[in-house]
């Protein structure tokens, strides 16, 4: 007895079968693929290549809305670049980097910390005084790291920190400036473990390159 995958090979090796037998062929049928009445196996080839163009067609949609929205990150990225350039002060550099997470990345909650850096006796936020743990924590980082969890004296630096759900830590490594630049937010996949942190790094880059002016 010839079984299916005989059939098949034979189907495979021999290309010409189908222009010798186009009448048998054409009489043939096959279930239709969701169901219901028989259909010539011409038909049902019909209705293969219509599925795989929309799945084409829907990879292709997918593929440009990321290129779109790639578009728009990298000019606010651009953005931000440009301003913190422009700073002149330590005041006008938080500032810059604080507004754009909030505004241009809609990111709803920022704490940055920064040491090594001379703040000419300002008081701002960002320069107080930080524990070794915390120090530790930013060291510790190579790159960004995502998910639900921070350590609890991170947590402080929000104040009411309960509904918060997920958080994005990026490390500022500049050669003496030193920092921990830390994103949450309410929603738990914003900054869930497997997004990706290009942009968070070429973040953190840009602030420590920023600071070093200081």
């Amino acid at each position: 007895m010839v079984t299916a995958e005989e059939v098949a090979q034979y189907l495979q090796e021999n290309p010409g079968f189908a222009e010798e037998y186009v009448d048998l062929l054409s009489s043939i049928y096959v279930p239709h693929p969701h169901g219901g009445r028989a259909i010539p196996i011409g038909e049902r080839q019909l209705i293969s290549l219509r599925e795989k163009n929309r799945l084409l067609e829907d990879k292709l949609r997918e593929l440009i809305k990321f290129g779109e929205e790639n578009d728009e990150i990298g000019e606010k990225m651009h953005r931000l670049s440009i301003a913190l350039l422009k700073a002149r002060s330590l005041e006008a550099l938080f500032y810059v980097v604080e507004n754009s997470l909030r505004e241009d990345f809609d990111v709803p909650h920022v704490a940055l910390r920064v040491w090594g850096v001379d703040g000419g006796g300002a008081d701002l936020p960002e320069l107080v005084s930080v524990s070794e743990s915390e120090m530790e924590i930013a060291d510790s980082l190579i790159q960004p790291h995502c998910g639900h969890h921070i350590a609890p004296e991170l947590l402080a630096w929000f104040g009411e920190w309960e509904h918060l759900r997920s958080f994005a830590m990026v490390p500022i490594a500049g050669e003496r400036a030193k920092g921990l630049l830390v994103l949450a937010s309410e929603d738990s996949q914003r900054f869930s473990p497997d997004i990706g942190t290009l942009h968070l790094k070429r973040l953190g880059e840009w602030v420590a390159a920023a600071l070093s002016r200081f």
